[in-house]
């Protein structure tokens, strides 16, 4: 990035912050603050500051026009101390990020960055079931990252003085790391009869068993000839377990449908245990685990600009989440007013402000979103007017 590129974009992230309605997060004085400016690499972090050393933040942004502004998911008593140990550590929200690069099975140097992000949203709602069902959480900030991703704020007070390790057991349930099969079932006496069942009061157990009831539905609406050769698609089963799992479902279903793994024979559970193996696959939320073990983590502000974007990291309510179109509705509504021109090294195509822009290489006049948005990513820089 050139330097006339970074002093345009730096006045027009002031321009944004100076109009922009921000809020603070909770406790807003106890946090540690930082940002990164406009210089020459844009790695360069500043922190250790409190909202003393800030002033009026709003204040402050436009003034400073940062490229990338955040605060401390701790609490700290002293904030602004240089040293992480004079800070006095009072507790810390429980952080979720998720990045659209790190989600199994994208390819982020051939998906494109819309449908990386459709893909982070639909991660973002298995993590959003596991916090509201398995753990009843209530007080969730869910925030759009500006980037590639999603995060989560945790602030039920349950959660702040929970230590790392702590924290990455949460993480290991989310991610289902070292599910053990075993774990799931449960034995049970009833009448004298002891038998083994799938848990399905919550949890992995119950999204094992209700997977299983789908399976089991799907079974009884064929005929036997159908129903063996879909089992038989199963490593370890073969014929005779297969007859054996649907002379058990035909005879007893209610057993089958109750999450008795004994009910069929070793078929069953063998069956029972690879439907748990596919529901970890497809269920589980790619959390980053260093962000929510990271009791001293900084976190982007909610209402500023991302400075590898130029989107606003949005905050999100619950049942907005599903309609957001981050590439739509996170463009700032300042940057759709007027054309700029930009220069581009190579043809480029951009879905911004819900439309396709296709551009050449050389001198292009684009809405100055799109421009802006080129200019953050690397792929432009700012053309004389």
């Amino acid at each position: 990035m050139n330097r006339r590129t970074r002093e345009y974009l730096r006045g027009r992230f002031g321009d944004y912050y100076r109009s922009a309605d921000l809020t603070l997060p909770p406790a807003a004085d106890r946090r540690e603050w930082g940002h990164i400016p406009w210089t020459a690499g844009g790695t360069t972090m500043v922190r250790h500051q409190s909202l003393l050393d800030v002033g009026d933040l709003g204040g402050f942004l436009a003034r400073e026009s940062p490229r990338h502004v955040y605060f401390s998911a701790a609490r700290y008593a002293d904030p602004g101390a240089n040293e992480m140990d004079d800070k006095g550590w009072q507790g810390a929200d429980l952080v979720f990020d998720l990045d659209a690069d790190h989600l199994p099975g994208v390819d982020p140097d051939a998906a494109g960055y819309a449908e990386m992000l459709a893909e982070c949203k639909e991660a973002l709602l298995r993590l959003l079931t596991f916090l509201e069902d398995d753990f009843a959480f209530s007080e969730l900030e869910i925030v759009f990252s500006g980037g590639r991703g999603y995060h989560v704020h945790v602030r039920d007070e349950s959660v702040r003085e929970l230590d790392s390790e702590a924290r990455r057991e949460i993480v290991d349930y989310v991610r289902a790391i070292d599910l053990d099969f075993n774990g799931l079932v449960a034995t049970r006496s009833e009448r004298g009869t002891t038998r083994r069942v799938l848990r399905n009061e919550g949890g992995w157990g119950k999204r094992t068993h209700e997977a299983l009831l789908s399976f089991v539905e799907e079974l009884e609406a064929m005929d036997d000839e159908d129903a063996g050769e879909r089992l038989q698609e199963f490593d370890g089963i073969g014929e005779g377990r297969a007859k054996t799992i649907l002379g058990a479902l035909r005879r007893n279903p209610d057993a089958i449908r109750a999450g008795n793994v004994e009910a069929g024979g070793p078929g069953l559970r063998l069956l029972a245990e690879t439907i748990a193996g596919r529901v970890v696959a497809d269920q589980t939320a790619p959390i980053d685990e260093p962000v929510t073990t990271d009791v001293r983590r900084l976190i982007r502000l909610p209402g500023s600009l991302h400075g590898g974007s130029s989107l606003v990291v949005t905050r999100l309510d619950r049942d907005e989440v599903e309609r957001f179109e981050p590439l739509r509705d996170a463009v700032p509504e300042r940057f759709t007013r007027r054309d700029i021109a930009v220069e581009l090294a190579e043809p480029a195509t951009v879905e911004v402000g819900g439309e396709t822009t296709k551009l050449s290489a050389g001198e292009n006049t684009v809405t100055e979103s799109v421009g802006v948005f080129l200019m953050t990513r690397g792929a432009a820089e700012k053309a004389r007017e």
